[in-house]
């Protein structure tokens, strides 16, 4: 019966891993969206999809070893947090989705005044990096390292916002 357990372990880990690679990608493609002034709605709405569809699929595994294996302790918080991964992850995509909709409206010199936003993206990507990593290794340095990035990118948003307010 562990052994079932631990294989539906392991292909959560692996579902999480994609979804931060997918992740990682429309991240990626928003801040060249943004920078460049060509954007790719079909591409960056496709990858969304597969973020969707991959928080959806997680889920559904998440809730069978929830139902089936009924869990404690460890393994417990171990599903629990994956579930709250997916959420933030699913956010994430919606999020930049939403930016490369806005930047469809910008003039492209816009961009330039703002190199803060591909730094925020390059902190945003390493800690999700970092945060899959350290959940699939159980790397508690390593989570302590993936949460020092949101303190990072909470500044470049202090500083982007105050850009764009004065």
């Amino acid at each position: 019966m562990r052994n079932r357990f631990d294989t539906q372990l392991e292909l959560l880990n692996k579902k999480l891993i994609y979804m931060g690679v997918m992740c990682e990608k429309i991240i990626t493609l928003g801040a060249e969206s943004f920078f460049q002034g060509k954007v790719d709605k079909n591409t960056i709405s496709e990858i969304g999809k597969e973020i969707d569809d991959s928080e959806k699929e997680i889920e559904s595994i998440c809730m069978k070893l929830l139902l089936q294996q009924q869990p404690v302790a460890k393994d417990l918080r171990q599903i629990s947090s994956a579930l709250k991964m997916i959420t933030d992850m699913k956010r994430i995509g919606n999020q930049v989705e939403n930016i490369v909709e806005l930047a469809t409206n910008l003039d492209s010199t816009y961009a330039e005044n703002y190199m803060s936003i591909g730094r925020m993206a390059e902190s945003t990507i390493r800690m999700v990096k970092l945060s899959i990593q350290a959940f699939v290794n159980k790397d508690l340095e390593m989570a302590k390292e993936a949460k020092l990035y949101d303190d990072i990118i909470d500044e470049f948003f202090g500083l982007i916002k105050n850009d764009l307010i004065s």
